[in-house]
Formats: C-alpha cells, sequence, structure tokens
C-alpha cells in the first residue's frame, strides 16, 4: 500500500466561481504541494442583474489549469490513475445540436430572472416541490433560469438541444458525453432528491425533457476516459479514470472534516455558506429556510448560503479604500466594541438566499450619525453576515443538534476578527483548520472511498488548526443587536415566506 500511495495520485480540479484551481493528491489525500496552480476570474456583471461567463473561455481556463499542473509534475514519478473535481454548484448553460454553447455559462448570482420566482410560486406549491427537490424558488436555480429564457429569449430556448451544468459541458468536450452526478444534478432546482431523478412536473412545466438534459451516472463510481483529442493532448492522463463533478459545498463539506450531523461546516468565500453532511435520508420536512442536496446517492448535504459573504468585506475595502492597509483595518475593527455603532447593517448587496429568499432585497445600511466612520460600518457588515448565518444555524439545530463548527475559506483565513465575531454571535466554540484546499481534498476523499482506496471518509482525520471560543458577555450584546437586526428586516424586505 506504501509504495501505491507513493507512485500512484489523483489530479485535483476546484472548480470555482473566482478561480480555477488544480493539484495533484497521494492516494492517501495529500496534496503535492509543488503541483498546485491557481488561475484567478471574475464573471460578468451586467447591468440588469447577469453574472455569466463565456463558456469556451471558461473552458479554456480548465485546459490551461490542467497544462499546468501536468508541466509542474512532469518530473514527478509516478502515474495519474484518477481525475476527481468539485465545481460551482448552481451553473446553467444552453448548448445546440452539434454541442456549440448557445448561451453564457450563467452563475448562482444572475437574478435576471428574478421575476419568473412570483409566476412559480402561482403555479405551484412551492413547500411541496422545497421537500421534493430541496430548492426554493430563487432565481440562483434553474427553474427561475429556464422560465426566464423560455419566456424572453425563444429562439434560444427553441436552438437549444440541452441544458447543462458548466461541469457537464466539461465532460462533454473531455469525454464526448453529458454526464452529470447526482451531486451536481441536486443543486438545479429540477431534481428530485428522494428519486434521485429529474423531476417530471417541473419538466414538464418548463416543456423541457428529460432528454435536453444530461444524463446522470448511473452509480456514483462510475467513470469516464478522455476523448481522442485530449488523450493525444494530455498523454499522461490517457489511461486515467475520470469522476464527474460533485458540488464544491459537497467537496468542502468532506475536505475540512464535516460529515456527520453533529458536526457542521461554516465556510466564507465569495459569499457564504453552513452546511451539515451525513449519510443517510434527507428529513421528512426540510426547514424552510434551508436547501437540501445530495453528495451522492449515500450522504445528503443540508444548509443555507449567502450571497453576501467575502465579496461584501472586498466590497467595503474597496469603496472605503481600506483594500491596501488589512493589517491596519483587521487591528482597528477588533479595538471597537461589540455592536458599539448602534448600526443595522442588511446585508444583501447582492440578494437574499438563505433564509428568506427575498427577490426584491437589497443591501442597508440604518442608524447613521455624525460620528460614524468607516470601520463602524465595516464591523456592522461583518456583525450583519454572523446574524444571517445564525438564521441558518437555528434552523440547522432543528434537525441535526450541532455541537462542532468547523470554519474554512479565504474570507475567514483571512480575518480572524471576522471568525471570532461569528463564534460570539452563535455561542459556539469554532476551529478554523489549516486546510487551504478544502473543496479540492473533498473530491479527492470521496473519489478514493468509492474505489476503496480508504475505508470511509468519516475516519479521515483533519487538521484543528486554530481554535476560537466564544465570549458569554459579547454573545449577550450581540443576542440584542441580532433582534433589532431582524425587526428591521421584516420591516422593509416583504415576507415571502408567508406565501411559503
Amino acid at each position: 500500500m506504501k509504495s501505491e500511495i507513493k507512485n500512484t495520485f489523483v489530479l485535483a480540479l476546484d472548480i470555482g466561481t473566482s478561480s480555477v484551481r488544480a493539484a495533484l493528491y497521494d492516494f492517501a489525500g495529500n496534496v503535492l504541494p509543488a503541483t498546485m496552480v491557481k488561475h484567478e476570474r471574475r464573471l460578468t456583471q451586467t447591468d440588469d442583474g447577469g453574472a455569466e461567463i463565456d463558456a469556451l473561455e471558461a473552458f479554456a481556463q480548465i485546459e490551461r489549469a490542467i497544462d499546468d499542473v501536468l508541466t509542474k509534475s512532469e518530473n514527478q514519478a509516478g502515474e495519474i490513475l484518477y481525475v476527481a473535481a468539485a465545481a460551482f454548484w448552481h451553473t446553467l448553460v444552453g448548448i445546440d445540436e452539434k454541442g456549440r454553447p448557445t448561451t453564457k455559462v450563467f452563475g448562482w448570482a444572475d437574478t435576471r430572472s428574478r421575476r419568473y420566482v412570483s409566476v412559480l410560486r402561482d403555479e405551484f406549491n412551492e413547500s411541496a416541490i422545497h421537500n421534493r427537490t430541496g430548492c426554493r424558488f430563487h432565481s440562483s436555480y434553474w427553474t427561475a433560469k429556464l422560465l426566464w429564457l423560455k419566456e424572453e429569449q425563444k429562439q434560444i430556448f427553441k436552438q437549444t438541444a440541452k441544458w447543462l451544468s458548466f461541469s457537464d459541458y466539461i465532460a462533454l468536450k473531455l469525454f464526448g458525453t453529458a454526464k452529470t452526478s447526482v451531486s451536481m444534478a441536486s443543486g438545479t432546482g429540477i431534481f428530485d432528491i428522494r428519486r434521485n431523478d429529474w423531476d417530471e412536473k417541473l419538466l414538464k412545466f418548463l416543456k423541457i425533457k428529460s432528454e435536453n438534459l444530461p444524463d446522470i451516472a448511473a452509480e456514483d463510481a462510475q467513470t469516464f476516459q478522455l476523448n481522442a483529442k485530449y488523450a493525444k493532448r494530455w498523454a499522461k492522463l490517457k489511461n486515467a479514470e475520470w469522476f464527474p463533478a460533485i458540488g464544491d459545498g459537497a467537496a468542502n463539506n468532506i475536505g475540512a472534516g464535516c460529515v456527520e450531523k453533529s458536526k457542521a461546516a461554516l465556510m466564507i468565500g465569495t459569499s457564504g455558506a453552513m452546511r451539515v453532511a451525513y449519510q443517510g435520508d434527507a428529513p421528512k420536512k426540510i426547514p424552510s429556510g434551508l436547501w437540501c442536496y445530495r453528495i451522492d446517492r449515500r450522504k445528503i448535504l443540508i444548509g443555507g448560503a449567502l450571497s453576501d459573504g467575502g465579496g461584501l468585506y472586498q466590497w467595503l475595502k474597496d469603496n472605503f479604500r481600506l483594500k491596501n492597509d488589512d493589517d491596519q483595518t483587521e487591528a482597528e475593527i477588533e479595538r471597537r466594541n461589540a455592536d458599539g455603532h448602534g448600526l443595522t447593517f442588511l446585508p444583501f448587496l447582492a440578494g437574499e438566499r438563505s433564509t428568506g429568499y427575498h427577490e426584491s432585497a437589497h443591501g442597508a445600511i440604518l442608524g447613521l450619525h455624525s460620528s460614524t466612520d468607516t470601520i463602524d460600518i465595516t464591523r456592522a457588515a461583518l456583525e450583519a453576515v454572523a446574524y444571517r448565518f445564525a438564521e441558518i444555524y437555528d434552523q440547522l439545530n432543528d434537525i441535526c443538534k450541532i455541537r462542532e463548527i468547523i470554519a474554512s475559506g479565504g474570507a475567514l483565513r483571512e480575518s480572524p476578527v471576522w471568525t471570532q465575531i461569528i463564534c460570539d454571535v452563535l455561542a459556539q466554540n469554532m476551529s478554523l483548520p489549516d486546510v487551504r484546499e478544502a473543496s479540492s481534498r473533498g473530491a479527492v476523499l470521496l473519489a478514493l472511498e468509492t474505489i476503496g482506496k480508504i475505508k470511509s471518509i468519516d475516519n479521515i482525520a483533519t487538521p484543528k488548526g486554530r481554535e476560537f471560543k466564544f465570549d458569554k458577555k459579547r454573545n449577550a450584546i450581540y443576542k440584542k443587536a441580532h433582534e433589532r437586526h431582524e425587526k428591521f428586516y421584516k420591516l422593509l424586505y416583504a415576507n415571502d415566506a408567508d406565501k411559503f
């Protein structure tokens, strides 16, 4: 086994909103640091709410990342036997009969379909759909996006032979077949998470047939191989077995060591999420503010997502010109008292997902006075994100009884102050492991479990890293501030949840 670990590798791809990362891992799930590559990018934001990237451009970034890993590992003895991938959830791209893109790749933050959410809510019992698919009606999911395209881009809709996630498009280009995992399919909003198949009622309403969607891999262990073109380009990968991509959130939980009901993963990257993963069935009744997706046919992921996370903090740094003074900014925020500013910040610059799913939500700052400064506003924003996590945390606790929270994501690693604020708001101790590529690691570990190289992902140790302990006095202050936050939240936004 030792020689196998030493001489055989898994190529990991982490395909995200803001970057494409790749590296080699050994069969014990350890990364080879010298092979790591990262290509940063941003989806194009349009004035009407779009968040998109050209499909060919995005695919070229995948090609370059693989090229770079293979170049970096030229002198590495051994063989790459498998490829595992994590990809950002909720993307949508259309292709014609010849496999050419008919649309851009639409990201989760694309809100141009938001007006069709009310149409869907009028047409269906949203609670029943949510319990079947694990997804509320929201512009981040395929339901609203496909309805928008069908109604407002009729010619494109007619020309499109298949609707895919971006990871399915990658599969089509590399293998010649558009296959998807149950994990990726479960993030679309049109997939029955209990039957592990496309939802027939939603497809009928959208006037889409199952053949217009990617084929679902017949089993979790199904793998694919490169077509002739890419086998020639990447000789070191010509015999490698490729697993269909899983959702990045699912991979992140695995990589962070959160694969049981008592552990929650709290991640802040560009956006934010709090998730619990476990082996078993979906809850009989999914809490209204949460989503529920699949890791595979045996494992469930349930949680909530915030549209504003690290992107909000970056927006504040850019607009308040704090960008080049990160250490000084952090120190100044830390010096301020919990809720010492008296402000209420509603962190919905990119709209709201969990827990209210208000399509009309916008950011707001309440309670400004003449002594308010940029640090006050910044701290208020970080605290506000923590309050939104508290809403997710409370609903997760109704079904999971969380005893441990493991944090991850670049935004939290760069801001221990923010991590401590969240810890104090939740009244829950947290750890921030030194695992910088949790999603890549998670995809690799799941692949190794699937092929029997590790017994169970449950037994893989994750470094504890830095520990954060909550402060009772600050928690008491935050409880009152959270109540004020919720008061203004309910006053400013029509409570769509009442319709649920």
